[in-house]
């Protein structure tokens, strides 16, 4: 079976498709689209059944929040690109159940160890997400067969993938760099942003205004 055909066949899919498409880069689209089909193989594989559409929609708009349009924002990319889906999702009639549970798995990609208890869009979303960028599950033939991330990889090429997304990742977070406090993309800063100081826990509890 192709994995192409998991892609959902639907008015809301090909709406997704084409916002994506119009408003990121090659990079970020191609990115998206092997996050879907990752998490949807891996999703098949495992279990438990899951929606695609909504898996869909989490997986093509997880990284929309690093667009120049939300530089500004002063809040995690995560978040912002949670509620550009919320917003797409609710403009489609969708239910609030719906609007939730794709909010939380874009919203949640980038902290591990908590979306793979969740519902299966959330889990499956940071899976594929995890898969594409951290390699996550690339030895494991029982979720995603050589075949099927061969005939993902010659759909969605990624050509330099790994320094042009860390270059990605930098440019759309340095305009804020208090939002990766406690997360991975401080990390992100800390490579390609000369003098970044990440935030320190430890130092902000002892410096903070208690008095003990």
């Amino acid at each position: 079976m192709n994995p192409l055909t998991l892609i959902p066949d639907s008015k809301l899919a090909a709406s997704a498709t084409e916002l994506v498409r119009d408003t990121t880069s090659e990079l970020i689209y191609a990115h998206s689209r092997r996050v879907y089909l990752f998490g949807a193989l891996t999703g098949r594989a495992r279990g438990p059944a899951f929606d695609a559409e909504l898996l869909y929609v989490g997986a093509m708009f997880h990284d929309l929040g690093l667009g120049s349009a939300h530089h500004t924002s002063g809040r995690r990319f995560e978040v912002d690109g949670a509620d550009e889906a919320a917003a797409f999702l609710r403009a489609h009639g969708a239910d609030e159940d719906a609007v939730r549970r794709v909010w939380t798995a874009i919203a949640l990609h980038t902290t591990p160890g908590v979306p793979e208890f969740m519902e299966p869009e959330i889990a499956l979303v940071t899976a594929g997400v995890e898969y594409d960028v951290l390699g996550i599950g690339y030895d494991d033939p029982h979720a995603v067969t050589p075949e099927d991330r061969a005939a993902v990889v010659a759909a969605h090429p990624r050509p330099g993938f790994k320094e042009r997304i860390l270059a990605a990742f930098a440019e759309g977070v340095a305009p804020k760099p208090a939002t990766t406090f406690g997360n991975v993309k401080a990390d992100v800063l800390r490579h390609h942003v000369p003098g970044f100081a990440p935030g320190d826990f430890v130092t902000t509890i002892r410096t903070s205004p208690w008095p003990e």
